[in-house]
């Protein structure tokens, strides 16, 4: 009962829309005090965890690389990425739509915020498809499944979670996600040229531009290349550390948008208040995680999990589709951090006495979260990008149904060729 009980709990604040930080914190007040009994010890817990959650000085990479994040967005290299993206593929069906993908790649190289960069790519591009006649279907679609890239390419602040959770190393976690990142890209592009040869009203071909165009718009590119360069080259180099490769990205984005002259002081301004805010959510939900945490960790639930799979004798693969289906299945109801939180517990212990090795999984697990956040029931960033281009929710989940079997290959390749997330680690300084 002492086990169950603070799971449905934990199910009954969701279900009523209560912040999933104080949910996973009630849940496991109500799981400690049943295990106990022991008031004292459940307000020892409690006078200690927010603080020992969240005073890690790894902790610090979250707000730098949320903040490096709004400092590009209000830069306007978003912008800016996009419109060279379109112009070099002109004149190619779909092009536009591949485009989105590409823009999104990058811009998530420089963000690593999947809400912001679902927000801002649905700003930006939307509206370009649409007066070039592309399907709001297609168009809602490639920019609710390419804003997740941001996920697997560095900086990514869920792989940062994972990293301090795990005790795993967060640049070789960071690293770890370039080729999935790359390969989804790839897959991705190739998934929209196909939609458009079966279905060619979906995307009409688009006006050819001239090279001296192409030249012009790749130029204003150079700030995004510059800082792409400075994260994955000093995380793989090992020049510096997670947290420096935040500090150094939050003053390039700053320097390069106040040199450009246009990052205004709103703009500026803007970007604090929503670091502030997003930081502030990401740390009181791993506080809720942590006394959650401590529950599971009082109940024996890894342990038993650990010992009921021994005893069964089944092979580690079934176990770990199990895992991942299970991964997926919750991932439609819940954001990446908080899902982290909650499964981390559970099937982290268990994949490492399986030996998969961990950093490997924290990659698969992320191609499950990228899953749940754009298929439906739920699916967090389809609801971002329908009310940010103001497109109606199914159209969007109709384009993400699509386009998730890209997820699914990269999914499938990675799990049978698995240095396309090991090979870089390895070989980091």
């Amino acid at each position: 009962m002492e086990i169950i009980l603070p799971v449905i709990a934990l199910a009954v604040f969701l279900f009523l829309s209560i912040p999933i930080a104080f949910a996973l914190a009630g849940a496991g007040v109500l799981g400690i005090w049943l295990i106990t009994g022991d008031w004292n010890t459940l307000m020892g817990i409690l006078g200690t965890t927010p603080f020992s959650s969240v005073a890690q000085y790894a902790l610090t990479t979250i707000p730098l690389f949320v903040l490096m994040a709004y400092l590009s967005s209000s830069g306007g290299l978003a912008k800016d990425l996009f419109e060279a993206a379109s112009d070099w593929l002109s004149g190619i069906r779909g092009g536009l739509a591949i485009a989105t993908i590409f823009a999104c790649g990058i811009f998530g190289a420089m963000s690593g915020a999947s809400v912001a960069a679902a927000s801002v790519m649905a700003a930006v591009a939307m509206p370009n498809m649409r007066r070039f006649g592309y399907s709001e279907v297609l168009a809602s679609g490639v920019v609710a499944v390419g804003s997740t890239l941001d996920i697997l390419i560095p900086p990514s602040v869920p792989l940062v979670v994972y990293g301090i959770l795990t005790g795993v190393s967060i640049g070789k976690l960071l690293i770890a996600g370039i080729g999935p990142g790359i390969l989804l890209g790839i897959l991705l592009a190739i998934s929209i040229l196909i939609w458009v040869t079966v279905s060619p009203s979906s995307a009409p071909k688009t006006e050819w531009v001239s090279w001296e165009k192409r030249w012009k718009s790749l130029y204003r590119t150079w700030p995004s290349f510059l800082m792409i360069l400075l994260v994955i080259i000093t995380l793989y180099t090992g020049i510096v550390t997670p947290t420096e490769v935040g500090a150094f990205g939050s003053v390039a984005a700053l320097v390069i948008g106040v040199a450009m002259r246009r990052l205004t002081w709103a703009g500026a301004l803007g970007a604090l208040k929503e670091t502030v805010r997003t930081s502030s959510m990401i740390f009181m939900i791993l506080v809720g995680g942590m006394i959650f945490g401590y529950y599971m960790t009082l109940s024996g639930v890894p342990q038993k999990a650990i010992t009921t799979v021994a005893a069964m004798d089944i092979n580690r693969w079934w176990v770990l589709i199990g895992i991942i289906v299970a991964y997926f299945i919750v991932s439609m109801f819940m954001d990446e951090i908080p899902l982290m939180l909650i499964t981390i517990q559970v099937a982290f212990p268990l994949v490492v006495a399986l030996k998969f090795d961990p950093i490997w999984f924290g990659i698969v697990s992320i191609m499950m979260i990228i899953m749940g956040l754009v298929f439906p029931p739920v699916g967090m960033i389809a609801f971002i990008v329908s009310a940010t281009a103001n497109v109606d929710l199914v159209k969007v989940y109709n384009g993400t149904v699509i386009l998730i079997f890209a997820v699914f290959v990269t999914t499938a390749l990675i799990m049978i060729f698995p240095e396309i997330v090991l090979w870089l680690p390895a070989h980091m300084h």
